[in-house]
């Protein structure tokens, strides 16, 4: 097998885990005909700590679930592939970060649910680590992200969709973590390719005038 294809596969491999888990609690919610909302991110309330882990894998219906699916598997596939040496504190960060401030920030009262808001999370930090690290290939991942996700800012103005029942301050409280992370693991990973075309012109230059000095040695060259 490719070595390319290889890590390909297993940069999804932990992505599609962390959906499967998803669809497992979503299906046995229907078939139990259970209500698994109590254990989303309830803020200012000692139960609703209980969320930080357990929101991400509530959804309201499939179409909730759905609608987070393929972009939260492609979002961590691509920084599982690109930022392997980093990327379980990335996931488990911008988790903990967007839950914990989600508790922290939010209207009381209310109850958060779904992985829409790591979505936002993965996304920013995919979307800024490519253009704090100026590498190319990071900021052609940049660049990708923002053709495919780019609308996703609209997602923490509720004003926009006044009509949705919808997690804005999970959006924007993910969407910050992911900035955070992006800029706190900046030297960690791929960097910035560094190019000395300067220095091997020199070099060059500098191993002629020695071949030359070594051939005219004894002799009067001029």
């Amino acid at each position: 097998m490719n070595k390319d294809f290889r890590k390909i596969i297993y940069s999804c491999l932990f992505p599609a885990l962390v959906i499967l888990i998803m669809w497992v609690v979503k299906i046995i919610e229907v078939f139990t005909h259970s209500d698994f909302g109590t254990l989303g991110i309830s803020p200012h309330s000692l139960h609703g700590l209980i969320g930080i882990v357990t929101a991400p894998y509530i959804h309201a219906d499939f179409k909730h679930l759905i609608a987070n699916t393929v972009p939260m598997f492609v979002s961590l596939s691509i920084a599982n592939y690109f930022y392997k040496e980093i990327f379980y504190h990335i996931f488990f960060l911008v988790w903990l970060f967007t839950g914990i401030w989600v508790w922290s920030f939010a209207q009381s009262g209310t109850f958060h649910i779904g992985a829409s808001g790591l979505v936002y999370g993965y996304v920013s930090f995919l979307l800024f680590s490519g253009i704090i690290r100026r590498n190319a290939r990071l900021m052609a991942i940049s660049l990708l992200i923002v053709f495919l996700y780019g609308g996703l800012f609209w997602g923490i103005f509720p004003d926009f969709f006044p009509k949705r029942n919808i997690s804005w301050e999970s959006h924007l409280m993910g969407g910050l973590a992911g900035i955070v992370m992006a800029f706190f693991y900046r030297k960690k990973g791929m960097q910035r390719e560094q190019y000395h075309w300067d220095e091997e012109e020199d070099d060059d230059e500098n191993a002629e005038y020695l071949n030359k000095d070594d051939e005219c040695e004894g002799k009067d060259c001029r």
